[in-house]
């Protein structure tokens, strides 16, 4: 049963907790499996995920990454996600991280969880809050 918890999940953590089902962004899959927690995503961001998990750098099973989005997909929540309103660009380190903030403050989550939160500074104007995977995991998880 859902716990009504809603996050984006930069593609970094996504990678982590695939590579180490024992960390702290392998609890965070977990709890998505679980149905504990839901994702947020857009067009942008899934994109990045399929792009990413299939690179043969990480060597993962595609039928078992095929398997992951899928289950992401049907149980997340697609949020078209509109340009952050009076955001300076020159705020943002990586206009790559752009897509995960546009929908973390569209689709009102409880939190974006990455394992860069300091590129996502720019969000405090927002009140939008930026986790770690392990202060997720240590206030939500435990």
């Amino acid at each position: 049963m859902r716990n009504n918890r809603w996050i984006v999940l930069d593609t970094n953590v996504l990678v982590s907790g695939l590579l180490s089902a024992y960390g702290h962004p392998g609890r965070i899959i977990d709890a998505l499996l679980a149905d504990f927690v839901g994702i947020a995503y857009d067009d942008r961001m899934w994109g990045e995920y399929v792009e990413v998990l299939a690179r043969p750098k990480f060597k993962f099973n595609p039928n078992r990454v095929s398997a992951l989005l899928n289950f992401l997909k049907v149980n997340g929540r697609f949020t078209p996600a509109p340009p952050l309103p009076q955001l300076e660009m020159t705020l943002v380190p990586d206009m790559d991280d752009l897509p995960f903030a546009e929908v973390a403050v569209a689709a009102n989550v409880d939190a974006l969880v990455t394992g860069n939160a300091r590129h996502f500074s720019f969000l405090e104007s927002y009140s939008m809050p930026v986790l770690t995977p392990a202060e997720f995991t240590r206030h939500w998880l435990a």
